[in-house]
């Protein structure tokens, strides 16, 4: 189940990153979340230390946002475009991606 959800959120990535909006890395998805524009937060499992992203996944709860966690920053980074590995990705405009974080609530 977690590995269909990690891989609906990096397809949610991929398409958002062409006809939305994303924000790249642990500080700006934290503001994201924080402020309530994310859509979808997703964080690396892999991250050291693991207080980086920590506290994302409860934040996010508590605005109501999916949070997924996927197995490594490499496949993070490559979803959404960067040349480098990345701890964390928030959508904050879904852009095509509507259906697939659509999914990943109903999921939650």
């Amino acid at each position: 189940m977690a590995n269909e959800q990690a891989d609906i959120a990096l397809q949610a990535i991929e398409v958002a990153k062409t006809s939305g909006k994303i924000k790249k890395g642990a500080n700006e998805v934290t503001k994201a979340v924080e402020r309530g524009t994310a859509k979808l937060a997703v964080i690396a499992k892999d991250v050291q230390p693991a207080e980086i992203v920590m506290h994302i996944p409860l934040i996010a709860k508590e605005k109501g946002i999916p949070c997924v966690v996927v197995n490594t920053k490499e496949e993070l980074g490559q979803a959404a475009g960067l040349g480098v590995p990345t701890a964390a990705i928030a959508i904050v405009e879904e852009g095509d991606a509507k259906k697939l974080i659509a999914e990943l609530k109903k999921a939650a």
